[in-house]
């Protein structure tokens, strides 16, 4: 007895040891100091690379290798399956191994004799549902259309890291050559300080001729300065999208001087019905719908008759007064019919399809979404081609404004203010002209995300 009380002392202090309160702070004002147990161990995450030239098939490839979110949606899936297999498991038999051992000791009346007894053996038991109106089917079917809602919610995510990818990826692009446009807008400020200083030396400009040259550079200094800042940016977005540290390096190639415009020749409603068709979230929508409609189907089958068989063989070994051998064994069929639960039966029905209805018009809330967001982009794809065209001319005139400009300032004809103003417009086009290049290429895939056929 003694041997067993120390047992359980010590296998109590270790299980307080193990989970030891941490505590809370002190007070309100006072941070809580976290103890060494309550520290969650780091993540591990893979060591940061210079991945060389990069373009965007291989970024693209590197992120849905790498990136959690579709390294989640996957695992999920595999989940899902998962519980699939288990629901399948109620069609086949369940068999059980138990095995006792009891040692009884007893005595009479007054402890005069005293009777030692020992029983073990082992013991099978054999369980099978035979029927239950449709209930193992449901479930079964319940968590087979929650595994297509994942693998389409898999599916869907994939489109999705592309799309992130590729945006990352132009607004790299877009950064890069806003800072090279940038830089060619200081060179000509730069120049236009020299013609004003130039200028003032000779005796035929004023001084405010330079400190306006000189304000108009120090602003275009600044924008160089934050649109910098933005490429660091979107270096950073782009290593997180594909799944690597925000440190990793990589050199990409230049937004394209030139894009494709082409019309979008395929009418909207053609686009919307695809989308429909394509989009793995919206199936994945409709896959919800069927889950809870077998939902409904499991709940009715509860408030019906169950039918099980059940087999049972021993075998018992007696030691004692008398000692021996048995093996017994039985075979049973039982029906079990709740016949009333308190209402609990009407009320889950109620609710399984109350749920359905959600679902059915979730689905629907979704089409919805799924048809504006094709209008929208397919839209905004149309003024993307028209942004590229006007922002080509506004660029071209906006040169020749500039150099006009500039020449009738060396000549001693024109201002300051024209110049700096022609300039102006000019840093002005260039980043429009570099942003609607930018713009179509993102409305191009945004148009091919939302209609469902954004691939690799």
């Amino acid at each position: 007895m003694k041997r067993v009380a120390w047992f359980l002392g010590c296998w109590v202090a270790v299980a307080c040891t193990s989970t030891r309160d941490p505590g809370t702070s002190a007070n309100p004002a006072a941070a809580w100091p976290a103890p060494a147990s309550a520290v969650p161990p780091p993540i591990p995450k893979p060591d940061a690379a210079d991945l060389g030239d990069l373009n965007m098939p291989r970024a693209i490839g590197l992120a849905l290798q790498n990136n959690p979110e579709t390294r989640s949606a996957w695992l999920q899936a595999r989940q899902a399956q998962a519980v699939v297999g288990s629901r399948r498991s109620a069609y086949i038999p369940e068999v059980d191994l138990n095995a006792t051992y009891t040692r009884s000791h007893q005595a009479t009346q007054g402890g005069q004799t005293v009777f030692n007894s020992t029983t073990f053996g082992p013991q099978i038991v054999l369980t099978y549902l035979l029927f239950d109106f449709g209930g193992r089917a449901a479930q079964v079917e319940e968590a087979r259309q929650a595994l297509i809602a994942a693998d389409f919610t898999h599916n869907q995510q994939i489109q999705n890291v592309i799309l992130q990818t590729e945006q990352a990826y132009f607004g790299y692009l877009d950064a890069k050559a806003l800072l090279d446009a940038q830089s060619a807008t200081l060179k000509e400020r730069q120049t236009s300080v020299d013609a004003a200083e130039a200028r003032h030396r000779a005796g035929v400009a004023t001084i405010n001729d330079v400190l306006q040259a000189r304000t108009a550079l120090s602003q275009a200094q600044l924008t160089y300065e934050t649109v910098e800042q933005n490429l660091r940016v979107f270096q950073g977005t782009l290593a997180t999208t594909m799944g690597l540290p925000v440190t990793t390096k990589f050199t990409i190639g230049t937004l394209p001087s030139e894009v494709p415009i082409l019309e979008v020749s395929t009418a909207v409603e053609s686009l919307i019905t695809q989308a429909e068709r394509q989009r793995p979230d919206f199936a994945a929508s409709r896959a919800l719908v069927q889950e809870a409609e077998a939902r409904v189907r499991e709940v009715r089958s509860q408030g019906l008759p169950v039918v099980n068989l059940t087999a049972n063989a021993n075998r018992t070994t007696f030691r004692g007064v008398t000692s021996g051998t048995a093996s017994p064994y039985s075979v049973s069929v039982a029906m079990r019919f709740p016949l009333f639960t308190g209402w609990r039966s009407q009320f889950d029905l109620r609710a399984a399809e109350f749920g359905a209805g959600v679902a059915r018009e979730d689905a629907r809330s979704f089409q919805q979404q799924v048809d504006l967001q094709v209008w929208n982009s397919y839209f905004g794809l149309s003024t993307a081609v028209q942004r590229v065209r006007t922002s080509r001319d506004f660029l071209s005139t906006a040169q020749q404004s500039a150099a006009v400009a500039q020449d009738r300032y060396r000549s001693g004809v024109g201002s300051i203010l024209d110049v700096l103003t022609a300039e102006a417009a000019l840093e002005s086009a260039r980043a429009q002209e570099i942003q609607a290049r930018t713009d179509w290429f993102l409305a191009v895939a945004q148009l091919a995300h939302d209609t469902g056929s954004l691939t690799q």
